[in-house]
Parts: structure tokens; sequence; C-alpha cells
């Protein structure tokens, strides 16, 4: 078990860039899948009771690669993304996570980021939390500077939260920067411990061959459902303790070593059904359609990944249901993945 609290003042103490540990750094960091707990991350309702979340990586991550820019080039800053920013000051740069990243870490021009990832932003897999998490890392590593996977979840959880005011929780930077299969606790005051889940190989790879993975062709931004969410926070107490529970059922089936497809459809099931009670569009008519055909083709149960209204529809199905299922829902592409029991991790150069 192992348990990592808030404080990011007094992680990042390091002085201003003067000598580099390296002239170029790439970073890969996995997406994560919530199975069960999603919400119940949210501060506001840490603040009432603890939270709680069973996730995974996956293998599908975010590669950032980072490194001192040319002189011979005439912008300071280049960050390349989904679009190219070339500008002189970091305050000039508008995306809001490589902005803060470079802020928080003192870093001075002239400097270079790209960022590519495996899956489109915006989809219910962390992707913007495993950026943050990535390029911290990397610009820790330009620094020559190791550091730790509570501390990266930590000052990414402190960017996107209290710098970017985003009303999101911690579960994903804790997933992007710790890897693997985890039960997550959020308490009071902002802690959280991290209790890894241990699944023999060959018991993950058969949990994983149950699952389907169909991506429904929608980004969106969960903001505006968060904030309903926080709103929300007092009515819906009871409905975020059932969901909560929903992650402690999946914890308890880790501990008997019976991670049947059907038990754990059904709880995925029942929380689905909860969590879309707590804010409007979480899902869309097209959504409850898509999902009606899996169950009525055989799904033990599913959800929709992330806050909800687009991104990927995760389903539970049995290997001898998983032909029907995939053929009632062959409009939807189907994403495989399988679990990632590494956290970010830096690829170039090699860690010393």
């Amino acid at each position: 078990m192992i348990a990592t609290g808030t404080g990011v003042a007094s992680v990042h103490t390091n002085p201003k860039t003067s000598s580099l540990g390296h002239s170029v750094v790439m970073t890969r960091t996995p997406h994560r899948i919530s199975f069960a707990g999603g919400g119940t991350d949210l501060a506001a309702f840490c603040e009432r009771d603890y939270g709680a979340v069973f996730s995974t990586a996956i293998d599908k991550y975010v590669y950032v690669t980072v490194k001192r820019h040319s002189e011979l080039f005439y912008e300071p800053i280049r960050i390349n993304y989904s679009k190219t920013e070339q500008v002189n000051e970091l305050s000039e740069i508008e995306n809001g996570i490589a902005r803060e990243c470079l802020r928080f870490m003192e870093i001075e021009p002239p400097i270079y980021v790209s960022v590519i990832g495996d899956m489109p932003a915006s989809t219910g897999l962390g992707g913007s939390s495993s950026f943050a998490v990535g390029l911290l890392h990397a610009l820790h590593s330009l620094r020559g500077e190791r550091v730790s996977a509570g501390q990266l979840a930590e000052e990414a959880s402190y960017i996107e939260i209290d710098v970017l005011k985003q009303p999101i929780g911690k579960q994903d930077q804790y997933a992007a920067a710790f890897g693997g299969l985890n039960f997550l606790r959020f308490e009071h005051g902002g802690r959280v411990t991290v209790e890894p889940q241990h699944v023999p190989a060959n018991k993950l790879e058969e949990f994983f061959t149950n699952t389907l993975l169909l991506w429904t062709g929608m980004q969106r931004d969960s903001s505006a459902i968060l904030t309903e969410q926080q709103n929300n926070m007092s009515r819906n107490l009871h409905l975020l303790r059932e969901i909560r529970s929903h992650a402690e059922q999946l914890r308890g089936l880790v501990g008997d070593g019976a991670l049947d497809p059907v038990v754990v459809g059904a709880i995925l099931h029942e929380s689905w059904r909860r969590k879309r009670e707590l804010a409007k569009n979480i899902s869309t008519d097209q959504i409850d359609r898509w999902y009606e055909t899996a169950m009525t083709a055989g799904a033990d149960g599913g959800k929709l990944c992330g806050a909800g209204h687009g991104g990927f529809l995760l389903l539970f199905v049995v290997p001898e249901k998983r032909a029907q299922v995939r053929n009632a829902l062959r409009e939807l592409t189907e994403v495989v993945v399988r679990p990632e029991v590494h956290g970010s991790t830096v690829m170039m150069p090699s860690p010393r």
C-alpha cells in the first residue's frame, strides 16, 4: 500500500534551470480506464466523505518530447500538439497545461515541446492528465532530476485543479503516474492512497479479453458536466456513495481471486445507471441506444468512460457472446487494449 499526500509547495523546491541533465527527453505516459468510482474523487465529495476509484492504466499512451530549442530558430518557444504554437514568452502559450508546467518548473526559453498520443483527446481516458504527468516528468528529467510517481501525480493535480481551475479530481493523475491496476482512495484534505491490485498476469489478461472498448466517434469537453456534478453534490451524495461501493465491490472481487466478467459487468451496469443521474447530458439518446443494443445482444454490462456524453463505450462480454455483440455494434470502431503495469516512463535518454 502506498500513501501519498498533498503539499506541492514542499515538493517543488528546485532552483531555476541553470544547467540541464539532458539535451532532449521523451516520456511515455499511459491512458487509463476507470471501472467504477468516478466522481467520488472530486474535492466537493471528499470534503464530506472519502472517495474511491477502481481503475487501470492501459497500453495506449501520450508521448512528450522536450529539448533545448536551437538558437538558430527565431522563436524562443515552440509547442507542437494538435496545433503548433511559436511564441516568445511563456505567458503567450495558449495550451494551459504546457504553459503552467513550464512556469511551475521555472523552465526558461529557448524550449521545444512536442506531444503526440495514441488516442484522440477528450474521450474519457484521462489524456489531459497523462499529458500533464508526462510533461512534468520530461521537464524534471531534462533538469537531471529523479521524481517519484507520487510527486508527479501531486504536481499534475496542482496544475490542473489549483492553477487551471479544472473541475476534476485526482484519479487521472494518479493512474497516469503510477500505472497498473489500482484501488485509489481519496481523503479529506487531498490525501490519496494507492493500493495496487495484485492479479496474476494470466488472470489479468483473461479479464481484459472479456472487455470490449468501442469508439463512439464523439469528442466532448467534460468541464460542463463535471461542473454540474459539483453543483449537484449535496443532492447526489447518496448516488456517489453507491458508486463508491461499486469500486469497493470490484476490489473485493480481486481479493477473492474471482474477476468473473458476468459479476463485473453487473457491477458496472448498476454503476452506469447511478452515474447517469448525477448530471444532465452524461448520456445521449444515441449512446443509450448503443448500450441497450449491446445488452440485448448479450453484454453483461458496461459504461461510458470518463465524465460522459461521448468518448469510449466499455462493455463486459463473455467470449461466447463477443461476436454477436460486436456485430450488433458494427458501426462503432473497436480498440483493443491491454493492461499497462508501468506509469509514466522516461524513454529517451535511458534513466540513469
